[in-house]
């Protein structure tokens, strides 16, 4: 796909990312995690990235950033362009000072990503001071004020708590704002809500979008769950086998999706209207092991409308108009089915 292809038309990418790859090297063989992944994200817009755990969600965001151990990681292909630089190419001084500043990360176990020897307030202050180059009292008067922005009451008090004396909810926001400390262009939320309860999930939810709202910033949230994507994407990507089978805007994807695997992820949502007495959906079958790059639709084996193509060639993603398309040969539009 060519630059900035999968966004609006007269839409600038505040980050282009094309044909990334990226192998873990293991024993005995090599696992391809990602593989030839290519999708913007334009400012200000919000781009959900779904899909079962294994289906190379996260790790896709993380080789972005030079996230992954090396070894056994290897990011074997592919460019990342944000603000005019490759981030692939860039040494480890000048990728330091992209994440954490100009991109921000939010994990998704709040409670193991905060260091439980130092306090909120350091590990709020710490970028500020490196990235942004505060003062301690500036860094402080800052901290205070994203923890504030963030929803957490007595702020100034809880600066000198540790991550111990926070509930769950209340970690993630502190999560939150570490990652908006030095004022992202781009945010990428890795699950945030999924070791939270309900009604602290629906909070958190809220809060990105508010803070999204007031900030402009460009987000990428990753997730399994398309109920939650329904209420905040603009658009969506869904990964399976480490790549993308189907991209569109939120509306049309959930109006038409056309990959049998984005039909069958939304045949397993939980409905409480309508249907009375529907069991859920099961997808069969287990997510391919993947060995070696993909030389067949790595959905196949578990798809009711495979044909012999699909054990031939790994579909491309095939434009079927209205900023939607789809790695599938029997999607409609596509023609490319035999």
């Amino acid at each position: 796909m060519p630059d900035g292809a999968d966004l609006p038309a007269g839409t600038t990418p505040v980050l282009d990312v094309q044909h990334l790859k990226t192998v873990f090297r293991v024993r005995g063989g090599e696992v391809h995690a990602v593989n030839d992944v290519s999708f913007a994200l334009g400012a200000g817009e919000l781009l959900g990235v779904v899909g079962e755990s294994g289906s190379g969600k996260s790790v896709t965001m993380m080789s972005l950033l030079g996230l992954l151990p090396s070894p056994p990681a290897d990011v074997r292909g592919g460019t990342v362009t944000f603000e005019g630089e490759d981030l692939l190419q860039l040494p480890l001084d000048k990728l330091r000072k992209v994440r954490g500043g100009r991109i921000g990360f939010v994990f998704q176990d709040p409670m193991t990503s905060l260091n439980p020897v130092f306090t909120i307030g350091y590990q709020i202050m710490e970028p500020l001071q490196e990235h942004m180059g505060l003062n301690k009292s500036a860094a402080r008067a800052r901290a205070q004020e994203l923890l504030e922005l963030v929803g957490i009451p007595g702020a100034a008090q809880r600066l000198n708590d540790y991550p111990h004396q926070f509930s769950g909810g209340m970690r993630q926001r502190v999560m939150i704002a570490i990652a908006l400390a030095c004022d992202p262009k781009v945010l990428i939320a890795d699950e945030p809500t999924t070791a939270l309860d309900v009604t602290i999930q629906a909070q958190i939810i809220e809060l990105m979008k508010d803070l999204r709202d007031k900030l402009g910033m460009a987000v990428i949230w990753i997730t399994h769950d398309l109920g939650v994507i329904a209420g905040i994407a603009d658009r969506v990507v869904v990964m399976y086998g480490g790549q993308i089978v189907e991209h569109a805007p939120v509306k049309e994807l959930f109006r038409n999706p056309q990959h049998p695997y984005t039909r069958a992820l939304l045949t397993t949502i939980p409905k409480i209207s309508g249907e009375r007495a529907r069991r859920l959906t099961v997808i069969q079958g287990q997510p391919p092991i993947l060995g070696d790059a993909p030389t067949a639709c790595p959905f196949r084996d578990r798809c009711d409308v495979a044909i012999p193509r699909c054990s031939r060639e790994n579909p491309p993603r095939y434009d079927l108009g209205h900023n939607h398309d789809a790695a599938c040969f029997v999607a409609k539009g596509s023609q490319h089915a035999g």
